[in-house]
């Protein structure tokens, strides 16, 4: 009985490892492949930077990705293992709050991770944690969708956090989950893209204003001091921690992409390298 138990946790830690690898591995492999790999010559002056990182450095991407998801891993086991036990909030049937509230609770999920994200993401940058932490995932300053998951243990340890605050917070179905967390590697993979792809305009409109592009959380990477939200714009907006010069930068960017100008094929692999 001990070793069928045994192997039933063991299938279910590589279960939920395997689905963090894949979806890490889906998602920002498709992005990569996409913007710098398939049709890089053209979407050249979608780049923010107009510069490629060097393989070395993706390389590095990869490998604080891959500790940072065997961390997620291991509290995300622990939480499951909670809720096993009746400490957390999950419920199975998805008629005990109904179906208004499966999909609000997604939504709260957002707002509360946008919040919970752009205050640990301040916290961070405080000098202390900022060394000890914080400036692993800053040393990308280029960064490629690879960078998603790109940090020290420590911050991954408070990146993950927001799963069993949720859990123990509210009451949660495992398909939503599911939902929010693909959502979240979704955006942060597009935020890490150094490629903007919203249009002209979006980062100044009255309403898509409120939502944050891929140039907002690329200056952060290379400016440090600004745009520190996540998901929306709220935060930054309210707290008066947007980079001034950001709608205007999102506003080069899309430009300079809607012009359509090619560089040269042998031009673009020199940059390359």
């Amino acid at each position: 009985m001990i070793a069928e138990i045994t192997l039933a946790k063991a299938g279910e830690i590589a279960r939920v490892l395997f689905s963090i690898v894949g979806r890490y591995f889906l998602l920002a492999g498709v992005f990569y492949f996409i913007f710098y790999v398939w049709k890089n010559h053209k979407f050249w002056y979608a780049k923010i930077q107009q510069r490629y990182p060097e393989n070395k450095h993706i390389l590095r991407e990869i490998s604080y990705s891959m500790l940072s998801v065997l961390i997620f891993g291991v509290i995300i086991i622990l939480t499951i293992v909670a809720g096993q036990k009746g400490y957390t909030r999950v419920y199975n049937n998805i008629h005990q709050y109904g179906y208004f509230y499966f999909f609000f609770s997604i939504i709260l999920m957002i707002f509360l991770h946008d919040a919970y994200f752009y205050w640990t993401h301040r916290l961070m940058h405080w000098k202390p944690l900022f060394r000890i932490a914080h400036k692993t995932h800053h040393l990308f300053l280029n960064p490629t969708p690879f960078a998603a998951y790109a940090f020290h243990p420590m911050e991954a340890v408070i990146e993950v956090g927001i799963i069993p605050l949720i859990a123990f917070v509210m009451p949660y179905h495992p398909v939503a989950l599911m939902i929010f967390t693909i959502y979240s590697l979704l955006l942060n993979v597009m935020g890490h893209l150094g490629f903007e792809i919203f249009p002209k305009g979006f980062a100044s409109h009255w309403l898509l204003k409120w939502h944050n592009t891929s140039t907002h959380h690329n200056m952060h990477h290379r400016l440090t001091k600004c745009n520190y939200g996540l998901y929306f714009n709220i935060w930054d907006r309210l707290m008066k921690t947007n980079h001034p010069g950001y709608e205007q930068s999102f506003d080069d960017v899309t430009e300079k992409r809607e012009q359509g100008k090619l560089l040269p094929q042998g031009e673009l692999e020199k940059i390359r390298g």
